[in-house]
């Protein structure tokens, strides 16, 4: 599926089978989004497990990684990114 434009919903459900997906029309450089499940972050700290009543657990959550090498957790779509058809599949 690489180099094939996609809707933003479509590269949605690649990111929820646990595919990288990036726009097009991105102007930096190696930037992608991916998941970052929940349970699979919980596992890794070691926090999340019911240890005590009311421990909060982890969500799942769309991460960025930016053009800065860097890794924005909780990435949220603009407006022109859910209207987008620009939308690949990173390898």
């Amino acid at each position: 599926m690489a180099g094939i434009r996609m809707t933003f919903s479509e590269a949605l459900q690649l990111i929820k089978e646990g595919k990288q997906v990036a726009r097009q029309g991105w102007n930096g450089k190696g930037m992608f989004l991916y998941l970052l499940n929940g349970q699979d972050l919980q596992s890794g700290l070691k926090y999340g497990y019911g240890e005590y009543l009311g421990e909060p657990a982890f969500v799942s959550c769309i991460v960025m990684k930016t053009a800065q090498n860097t890794l924005a957790v909780g990435w949220v779509p603009s407006t022109a990114d859910l209207f987008a058809d620009d939308w690949k599949v990173v390898e």
